[in-house]
C-alpha cells in the first residue's frame, strides 16, 4: 500500500512488495482492513488514517534500511547478510549493483522455498548474486553453515534483520548478534529492528476492560496474527547502546517508527501533509537501529 502513494517523497520504495504478494500471504492477514484495501483505488485509502497505520511503519522501516544499505554500496560493501530473510526484495531491488556482491538470505526452509517460487514469477529467475541458504535457527548452526556456503568473516559486511528480534527469546537475539561481532570485521554494520522489554510485558499483562472499542479490535488482531509466533522479547528500555556494547558492537543510529525524525524524514509529503495523518509520540515502542561492528 505504502508502495502505491504517489509523492516520491513518502512513497515506500518496495516496489516488488505487490509483486511477491500471493493469496496464500493474504490469506495469513485475515481481517486485517488493509486486505480489503488493496482491492480500492489508492485515493479512497488514502483518506482512510486506520487503513494507512500498517504501511506507514513500513515506510519509515524499509527506507531506513534502504538509506543505510545505498550507504553501504557506496562505500564499497560486497557482502550481504540477510537474516530471516522473508520476502525481503533488496536483492532484486538492488540487482544492477549487486553483480559483483555475495548476498545470503538465510530462512526456514519453507518459507524460502515459497519466496524462490515468487521470486521467480516475479523477475523471470533466481539471480546469480544470491546464495539461499535454509536454516532451522531451532536446530542448525547458522554459523556453520554460512562458512559451508562461502561466507567470508574476512570482509565487511552489511547485514539486514528485519522483522525477526521481537519473536524471539532474548538470549536467541543475543547470540546472534555476539556471533555476528565475531565474524564480521570491523565497520561492517548490522540493521535490525526491535521493541523494548517493557512493551513486551504490557502486551502479556494489558487489562482489556480498559481498552476502548478500536483498541480492543486491534489487539485482538495482533493476538491473532501472532498466535503461533508470539513477541517474546525487546531490548532494555532506551539502554540500546550499553546492550550493544556487551556484545561487540557500537549504536551508529536509532529511530522510532512515530518520532519526530521519522515523520519529518520519511513521512512528510510535498504539501506538508503527514502519511496516515498521525503526529509523532513522546514515548516509542517499535524502533530500527543500525550498529557497528566495533575495534
Amino acid at each position: 500500500m505504502g508502495a502505491r502513494e504517489p509523492d516520491l517523497r513518502v512513497r515506500n520504495p518496495d516496489w516488488m512488495a505487490e509483486k511477491l504478494l500471493g493469496p496464500e500471504e493474504l490469506a495469513l492477514l485475515g481481517d486485517h482492513p488493509l486486505v480489503a484495501a488493496l482491492a480500492q483505488p489508492y485515493a479512497s485509502v488514502a483518506q482512510q488514517p486506520e487503513m494507512l497505520g500498517g504501511a506507514r511503519i513500513l515506510i519509515a522501516r524499509t527506507r531506513f534500511i534502504d538509506d543505510r544499505f545505498t550507504a553501504a554500496l557506496d562505500a564499497g560493501i560486497t557482502q550481504v547478510l540477510i537474516l530471516g530473510a522473508g520476502f525481503d526484495s533488496r536483492a532484486y531491488r538492488f540487482a544492477d549493483r549487486l553483480r559483483s556482491a555475495r548476498v545470503f538470505e538465510v530462512d526456514q526452509p519453507d518459507t524460502q522455498q515459497a519466496k524462490m517460487r515468487r521470486v521467480i514469477n516475479a523477475v523471470g529467475e533466481l539471480p546469480r548474486h544470491v546464495i539461499y541458504l535454509p536454516v532451522d535457527f531451532r536446530h542448525d548452526d547458522f554459523g556453520d553453515a554460512l562458512a559451508r556456503a562461502g561466507y567470508q568473516s574476512d570482509r565487511k559486511t552489511f547485514a539486514i534483520w528485519e522483522g525477526v528480534t521481537m519473536y524471539l527469546p532474548g538470549d536467541a537475539v543475543r547470540d546472534v548478534l555476539r556471533w555476528y561481532a565475531g565474524h564480521a570485521p570491523p565497520g561492517s554494520t548490522i540493521v535490525f529492528d526491535y521493541t523494548y522489554a517493557s512493551l513486551i510485558q504490557t502486551l502479556q499483562n494489558v487489562d482489556v476492560a480498559k481498552l476502548d472499542e478500536k483498541q480492543k479490535q486491534g489487539l485482538a488482531r495482533f493476538r491473532r496474527l501472532t498466535a503461533g509466533e508470539p513477541w517474546l522479547s525487546g531490548l532494555p528500555d532506551k539502554g540500546e547502546a550499553e546492550f550493544l556494547r556487551g556484545l561487540g558492537l557500537e549504536l551508529r543510529s536509532t529511530m522510532g517508527m512515530n518520532s519526530a525524525e521519522a515523520i519529518e524524514r520519511y513521512l512528510t509529503r510535498e504539501d506538508g501533509t503527514i502519511f496516515g495523518s498521525f503526529t509523532s509520540t513522546d514515548q516509542q515502542g517499535y524502533l530500527i537501529l543500525e550498529a557497528v561492528v566495533g575495534g
